[in-house]
């Protein structure tokens, strides 16, 4: 998966925006204004993926390019270093899984108008 791949993947999603809200390289990706993903558009290409903490360990165990979050909470956010080694179900399944955590969370209305679109 490149980085377009990414980006469309994110976008294809119930209620997604994108934005550069920290710098002019850092593209986030938030649904109803909370963010489940974001990656650099200039270092390396990594994505960053909100997880379940427990999920967390079991994949950073199983794959040496899952990392705790950089620059983010270590207990809930992965770093996906997106180097190949990664089957691209894979990571569509783990995208899903952060957009799925950050919309469980989100208030009834919200939720409503998300299942709107």
């Amino acid at each position: 998966m490149n980085i377009e791949e990414f980006r469309d993947y994110c976008l294809q999603k119930p209620g997604v925006s994108e934005s550069l809200p920290f710098d002019d390289t850092t593209l986030v990706f938030k649904v109803a204004g909370k963010m489940f993903a974001l990656t650099d558009t200039q270092d390396d290409f990594s994505v960053n993926l909100k997880c379940d903490p427990g999920k967390s360990v079991e994949l950073r165990e199983k794959y040496p390019s899952v990392v705790p979050g950089y620059h983010m909470n270590k207990k809930h956010w992965i770093t996906v270093m997106m180097d190949g080694t990664v089957p691209v179900e894979s990571l569509r399944k783990w995208i899903d899984d952060s957009y799925d955590l950050v919309v469980s969370k989100l208030s009834q209305r919200d939720k409503a108008l998300l299942s709107g679109l």
